[in-house]
């Protein structure tokens, strides 16, 4: 347990590549040989976890494995577990989170580097899927934003789309800085019956997809109908998933950047040993330093592309979500 101690006093101090790279290395020899499924997923592969000389080399443990497995580092006892929506119907998948302050750091870090002191804004939240269930990570953060916030006007609309509006003008004509944030459907929703003008002072903010409840869209569709609906140059989004603990945020187009202690590759869809280069699409593998006691090394189920080394885009998910090796892990 040392080691954690000191990687979770370093973690979010790194600011470099180089300490970036350090770091993982030293996360995966860790979680290596001390997360059970983790190591058992290896061995699966045949991997000489001592052969392992850089994080592209570092084999990505499948999301799904987070529905059928505990993924734990040392059998920790868990202060919160967050669960998934389990829309697609195959299953929730849950995070045993044993150091709330991990995530708590990650968030608040991440909002801070990305839009400054939370205090400076009215924090909105159109989140009527993530309210309606438990084990949220996203509510978890949004209340913690919200609190944080200490206005009085900030906080949640549930079926109160009337309310948000007449909220939002309010806010529009003082032209306080002020953060909304929805899932897709819902904002979608708003706008149908409500429409802003030359809200400089919003920041709209989609997090999620149609949850069943919507048409799918394309990003750009999505964006054009929430610019015109809300009155907003651009619409910013936020990246993350319950089996991560750490956010990437877009502040336009749909073009991500993470924080500091993260990082995304791109997989060859057919070769999950193969990563991509710059402006190839394939799969997307997250690198969280902030799932130190999980697996800091995820495969997702997401299609992207990265533009640069630091910025990325979110292109869809696989029709096929099943990821080599996680059947003979599940068996």
């Amino acid at each position: 347990m040392h080691i954690l101690h000191q990687l979770e006093q370093e973690i979010f101090l790194t600011t470099t590549p180089l300490s970036f790279e350090t770091l993982a290395m030293r996360v995966f020899a860790h979680q290596s040989m001390h997360n059970k499924v983790y190591a058992q997923y290896l061995n699966y592969l045949k991997i000489d976890v001592k052969s392992i000389a850089n994080t592209s080399q570092i084999p990505f443990l499948p999301v799904e494995l987070f529905k059928t497995h505990r993924i734990l580092v040392d059998d920790c006892t868990p202060q919160i577990t967050f669960s998934s929506s389990s829309t697609t119907g195959t299953g929730q998948s849950l995070h045993y989170v044993p150091n709330l302050t991990m995530y708590e750091n990650s968030f608040n870090k991440a909002f801070n580097l990305f839009y400054g002191n939370v205090k400076n804004y009215v924090v909105l939240a159109l989140l009527p899927s993530y309210q309606e269930r438990e084990g949220s990570s996203l509510i978890y953060m949004v209340d913690s934003l919200i609190n944080q916030s200490q206005n009085k006007t900030s906080g949640y609309f549930l079926n109160e789309n009337q309310k948000l509006h007449t909220t939002l003008l309010q806010l529009i004509a003082t032209n306080t800085p002020t953060l909304l944030i929805g899932v897709s459907y819902a904002l979608l929703d708003f706008i149908e019956k409500y429409q802003l003008h030359n809200a400089t002072n919003l920041i709209v903010m989609e997090t999620g997809g149609m949850k069943g409840k919507r048409k799918e869209l394309t990003k750009e569709e999505l964006y054009a109908q929430l610019k015109v609906g809300f009155g907003v140059a651009h619409i910013h989004s936020e990246y993350s998933m319950t089996e991560v603990l750490s956010q990437a945020y877009s502040k336009a187009n749909g073009i991500y950047s993470c924080p500091p202690w993260m990082r995304i590759l791109i997989r060859d869809i057919n070769d999950y040993k193969q990563l991509l280069p710059n402006q190839k699409s394939g799969g997307v593998n997250i690198i969280d330093l902030a799932n130190l006691y999980s697996c800091a090394f995820i495969a997702t189920q997401d299609l992207g592309k990265l533009h640069t080394d630091t910025t990325f885009e979110i292109l869809g998910r696989f029709d096929n979500s099943e990821i080599r090796g996680c059947n003979l892990l599940v068996q």
